[in-house]
Formats: structure tokens, C-alpha cells, sequence
């Protein structure tokens, strides 16, 4: 009889052991900070330049996309667009695309908080003074 509880017990045992949970273990993810959007305007005259600078308060930065939305009256007009770090007075490049239309995006991600700025420049290609928008989605 002791043979056969021994017997019983162990298979039990084996039995349960194979009953769990199934799930695979939760892997954590890395924290991401708020994001917001600015939309810059204004004039850029023919040979000109214009910075428009935007805080990066987040500790773990984050991703950081600018999109020329609208160039008028020349809709077609290809000019220079820029992301770089503000160093108070001037956009220091960073990324560059001097041949940009609409709707041409740069994207690229901020390590640390700071000051960053988008830059729209003429590439001498203008004929007249254009107005632009430019949208830049950053963490907070």
C-alpha cells in the first residue's frame, strides 16, 4: 500500500508540475515623455534665413519630427530646412536638406534636454518673398 501512495504522490506531483501559467513574462518599456506640437510662420525673403528655436525640456528626450506644411505664393519653391541645437543666437545645423518642397519631414531625436531649432533658408533658388509654416511635433 505504502508503494502505491508512493506511487500516487509522485505522479501528482509530476502532474502539477506541468500545470502553470502560460504567458510569456512582461517585458518593461522605457519611459516615454509628452509630446507637443508648434507651428512656426512667417516670411522668408529671397537670400534670407529664419531660425525658430524650442525648448526640449524632457530628461529622456525623445523623437523629434519637423514638416515644411506650406510654402505660398510659389507652392513649389525649393528651399533649404534644417534641424539643429539653438546656441542662443543662431540654429546650429545638425540635419540638413537643401533641396526641400512641401511637404518635406526631417526627423530626428533629442538625447537630453536642451534647445533645438528648425531653420528654413533660401538656396538662392527664390524669385520673390514666400511664406511658410513649419511644424515641429518635440517631446515636452
Amino acid at each position: 500500500m505504502r508503494r502505491v501512495t508512493l506511487t500516487c504522490t509522485l505522479l501528482l506531483s509530476l502532474m502539477t508540475a506541468g500545470c502553470g501559467d502560460d504567458d510569456p513574462p512582461t517585458i518593461p518599456t522605457a519611459p516615454t515623455a509628452p509630446t507637443v506640437t508648434d507651428l512656426f510662420t512667417g516670411t522668408l525673403a529671397v537670400s534670407g534665413a529664419t531660425s525658430h528655436p524650442f525648448p526640449i525640456d524632457a530628461i529622456i528626450g525623445g523623437t523629434v519630427t519637423a514638416t515644411l506644411k506650406t510654402i505660398a505664393p510659389n507652392g513649389d519653391s525649393v528651399v533649404g530646412f534644417q534641424l539643429g541645437t539653438w546656441n542662443g543666437t543662431t540654429c546650429q545645423a545638425i540635419i540638413s536638406n537643401d533641396r526641400a518642397t512641401v511637404p518635406t519631414t526631417i526627423l530626428g531625436r533629442a538625447t537630453a534636454p536642451g534647445h533645438l531649432c528648425a531653420r528654413i533658408y533660401d538656396i538662392g533658388a527664390l524669385a520673390g518673398p514666400q511664406d511658410y509654416e513649419i511644424e515641429v511635433a518635440h517631446p515636452q
